[in-house]
């Protein structure tokens, strides 16, 4: 028995490498880059520690080049997810009762691995698999995933250190955080390898087990994953990976008894959807699940005519087109001064005209090519309906080619219609909508912006003028769960900016902070009363 108190290292934000020429973690990246893409592997369900190959099997392809194959996974079917059910509520038996401390230990090694021996094996990976460049994939599939695991597991301690304020004479007041009592099914996206190693890993760390069904263009890292979790000494049956059809997976983990609760990263008619399935089946579960989402976005740019127009400019073609705009935080639609027009649409002509697009194998490269087939023809469905419209222009890109890879133009439309569909629709594409403002109108466009659409993720403001600022801030109090002001809408850092929204882009329980952790726990007040009373007379009762 260690009768220690125990303290995790406080947490600080992993240093973002450059990679810039001549540097080790460049040779080293690009070195990944080689040995992975001239590998194919093969991706089995993996439960309880298990690789299970099912047979029905999908490839794997590098989103910016077809002939780049990179291996195929196999999908689980209902006999897998159902064993995988049952797999994670035996493992939970030794997990939840495991000292916190043990569990911090391993969360800890996974951070520290990844730092280190896998850094450029996972920035390799996620750019050839989801197509990030050489920076994108490092804030992401390194820095952020590392800062999530370690202040995670600092915010594990701060919640358990969480106790009662007051214990009366005689008597101790304690609280104990149980896991749920159940499994947790973590959804993942494609787009953020460190959303994707958070889901499962946050109701982990806070004693949970889950089952991990990624994207279906995204799995090839989660697989990674897995293998370092297992280094690390992370349990079998404690994550299990299953790739599946998310038909199947609804059919079976929602209408099981030990459903738990769901860690959710995806579109906004999915997250719906399944809260109105786990609604139908409420009756049938052990208690009330826990509901944990983070969904779509229509995210801003509102300029004031005392903006800093390059500022502007830089902050539009970043917070649109990193990552070719596959962020749900991605500027996505913008309001500028009238006055500003002019300059404004010049600036971004000229800087958007200096923009490389091709494999990530070239570092000078600033985007790379969409995800998948289905991402393609959704996002230039919207550049073909503004093309083709009255009320609308595709004034500054607007190309595209599948030859090769998914490749799209950083797009800007311009409309003065507000219920235009490319200023109102989620794109998740390199699509940027801006619309101009009678500069005396900026108040009631302020509340346009608010009341735009169905979403509140993320905004962003830009004004040198303070008096602008206080009433933004105001107006759009309920519009965005993370606000900016003269920085671009992306780009939150754990630690710093902890994430998420309301309205429809999710539940607000902010990733990166104490509040999403504590979503993964049920708590037990704890009384002890040392002099129990033997009789059952009270004071008053003395006299009539």
């Amino acid at each position: 028995m260690n009768n220690s108190v125990f303290n995790v290292p406080h947490p600080s934000n992993e240093p973002v490498l450059e990679y810039r020429e001549g540097s080790k973690e460049k040779k080293e990246l690009k070195a990944a880059l080689k040995e992975l893409s001239e590998q194919y592997i093969e991706i089995p369900v993996i439960i309880g520690g298990k690789e299970i190959k099912s047979g029905n099997t999908v490839e794997i392809t590098a989103p910016f080049d077809h002939s780049i194959k990179l291996g195929k996974f196999h999908q689980a079917g209902p006999k897998e997810i159902q064993l995988a059910i049952d797999t994670a509520m035996e493992a939970r038996k030794a997990w939840s009762k495991m000292p916190w401390f043990h569990r911090a230990g391993i969360f800890l090694k996974v951070a520290e691995l990844i730092s280190t021996k896998y850094r450029a094996q996972m920035n390799a990976a996620t750019m050839l698999s989801i197509g990030k460049t050489a920076v994108q994939a490092e804030i992401d599939s390194a820095c952020e995933l590392i800062d999530f695991l370690r202040f995670n597991t600092y915010f594990m301690q701060q919640i358990y250190s969480e106790q009662p304020m007051l214990n009366s004479k005689g008597m101790w007041n304690s609280l104990q955080y149980r896991p749920l009592e159940g499994f947790v099914l973590a959804v993942t996206p494609f787009n953020f390898t460190a959303i994707s190693g958070n889901l499962p890993t946050a109701p982990a760390m806070m004693g949970n087990v889950c089952i991990w069904k990624p994207s279906t263009d995204a799995v090839y890292v989660p697989y990674l994953l897995m293998k370092i979790f297992k280094e690390a000494g992370m349990p079998d049956g404690i994550i299990n990976l299953i790739p599946c059809k998310s038909s199947d997976l609804s059919n079976i983990a929602f209408s099981s008894r030990d459903f738990g609760g769901i860690h959710f990263t995806g579109s906004t008619k999915v997250f719906k959807t399944i809260w109105e399935t786990i609604g139908k089946n409420i009756w049938d579960y052990k208690s009330y699940p826990r509901i944990v989402g983070e969904t779509g976005g229509k995210d801003y740019i509102f300029a004031h005519n005392t903006a800093d127009i390059e500022q502007l400019v830089a902050a539009s073609v970043r917070g649109s087109f990193e990552y070719q705009g596959q962020k749900c935080s991605a500027a996505s639609r913008a309001y500028i001064p009238m006055s500003m027009k002019d300059e404004y649409m010049k600036r971004m002509k000229e800087v958007i005209g200096t923009i490389k697009m091709g494999s990530p194998f070239d570092f000078t490269n600033f985007m790379t090519a969409c995800v998948s087939k289905k991402a393609f023809k959704d996002i230039t469905s919207y550049i073909d309906f503004a093309k083709d419209a009255k009320d609308a222009e595709v004034a500054i890109g607007g190309g595209y080619d599948d030859s090769k890879g998914w490749f799209i133009e950083p797009t800007v439309i311009t409309t003065q219609n507000l219920e235009f569909k490319t200023f109102k629709e989620e794109i998740f594409g390199p699509v940027l909508t801006v619309t101009f403002y009678e500069d005396a109108k900026c108040d009631e466009y302020l509340e346009y912006c608010n009341s735009g659409n169905e979403y509140a993720l993320t905004g962003a403001i830009f004004s040198s003028e303070r008096e602008f600022i206080a009433k933004a801030l105001e107006v759009l109090e309920d519009s965005a769960g993370n606000f900016y002001i003269n920085d671009k809408p992306t780009g939150a850092v754990v630690g710093q900016q902890p994430f998420g929204g309301g309205r429809g882009s999710g539940t607000n329980d902010k990733a990166g902070s104490y509040l999403n952790l504590i979503r993964w726990v049920n708590t037990r007040t704890i009384k002890e009363n040392f002099v129990p009373p033997v009789s059952i007379e009270y004071p008053h009762m003395e006299a009539e």
